[in-house]
């Protein structure tokens, strides 16, 4: 940043010009700041002092908030958004990139409001308007990204608080639908289920209560028959027709080391000769990625396809609809149908008592 004495035609006062480049936009810009010294007398040097003293001011911090008062808020959480790509997951910014495009975008562009005029009352305006059509489980993700959009800004002096902090957060809803099948219906189930795709996908749900995104990521570097144990560290999900896999987990909590008994590892025999007898009936045409659970050509089975043609199982079944992660919660039951004890099962699901399996199971 410069700065320089100019006068003004027709005004009484120095005038201090500051010459800079907008951090945001990279280009060239001027602005004009009254010292209030006369131009008339001898005032120079006491103008070449104030002009110091504004220099100061301004590249600490004034510069940056102008800008805050001329950027729209709507290019700002673009800007945000991209400058936080690199940092986070990709499947983390295309669901950050869908909220902030295709909801938070079009509200707020008819407006055009600037980033620094943005207040508690616009963020309750989109609030009430949301909760028109989504949840207020989906609104509360929405205000997250808003409310880490404006601390990025605070963070660089373009505003001075945060207008999601202003508002009273709508009420999350508690999920209580979650289901569970008895032991007479899991038999059903297994039953129904012989021969099909997924067949050995539902009975990993049933057996460990991984999550689909667990399953459908095991790969056969991660499954140690010689030792009889797997680990849990990559993931499939899905994003419309995006499938995003990744050597990382939920939490922390989730990359975790299983064994694996007898019934489970017969599985796995079975199906790693089943793989091996499709890449030689296919050998142009087979795709090994190395994942357990797949298609016959090699391809991944995707979470989508578990998720619908679990529906449709259910459904030819006869069996109460349930969706496909409730089978975490069907666990207990799984294990009592293969004999296992109430007292290893309480073991196996990590439950403080006995009392707790027994409560929310029998």
């Amino acid at each position: 940043m410069t700065a320089s004495l100019q006068i003004k035609k027709d005004r009484p006062n120095y005038y201090v010009v500051l010459a800079f480049k907008d951090k945001l936009t990279g280009k060239n810009k001027t602005k004009w700041v009254s010292t209030d010294v006369p131009t008339k007398g001898n005032n120079k040097r006491l103008a070449n002092e104030k002009l110091r003293e504004v220099l100061d001011e301004y590249e600490n911090e004034l510069i940056q908030v102008d800008v805050g008062k001329s950027i729209l808020f709507t290019t700002f959480i673009k800007e945000w958004l991209e400058n936080h790509r690199q940092s986070i997951e990709a499947v983390t910014y295309d669901t950050y990139r869908a909220i902030i495009y295709n909801q938070i975008i079009p509200f707020y562009e008819p407006k055009k409001l600037k980033l620094r005029d943005i207040m508690p009352l616009h963020i309750q305006q989109y609030i009430n308007f949301k909760l028109e059509t989504a949840s207020p489980n989906t609104v509360i993700k929405h205000l997250w990204n808003l409310s880490k959009c404006f601390d990025s800004a605070i963070k660089q002096n373009l505003i001075t608080f945060n207008a999601v902090k202003g508002i009273e957060m709508p009420k999350k809803i508690k999920y209580t639908g979650a289901k569970y099948y008895n032991e007479k219906q899991i038999h059903h189930l297994l039953e129904a289920i012989k021969g099909d795709v997924l067949e050995n996908v539902i009975k990993m749900a049933l057996f460990y209560g991984f999550r689909r995104s667990e399953i459908i990521g095991l790969k056969w570097n991660a499954v140690d028959l010689e030792n009889n144990v797997l680990t849990i560290k990559h993931t499939a999900v899905q994003m419309g027709a995006k499938i995003y896999k990744s050597d990382s987990t939920k939490t922390d909590s989730s990359y975790r080391v299983m064994p694996i008994p007898e019934i489970i590892r017969e599985i796995f025999v079975e199906l790693k000769r089943q793989q091996e007898t499709n890449r030689l009936l296919q050998p142009n045409d087979y795709v090994d990625e190395g994942y357990v659970f797949t298609h016959a050509d090699g391809r991944i089975i995707t979470p989508n396809y578990v998720t619908n043609h679990f529906k449709l199982l259910i459904r030819r079944s006869g069996l109460e609809v349930i969706r496909f992660h409730d089978l975490r919660h069907s666990s207990a039951s799984y294990l009592l149908y293969l004999g296992f004890d109430m007292k290893s099962i309480q073991a196996w699901l990590g439950h403080g008592t006995i009392g707790t399996t027994m409560n929310i199971y029998e």
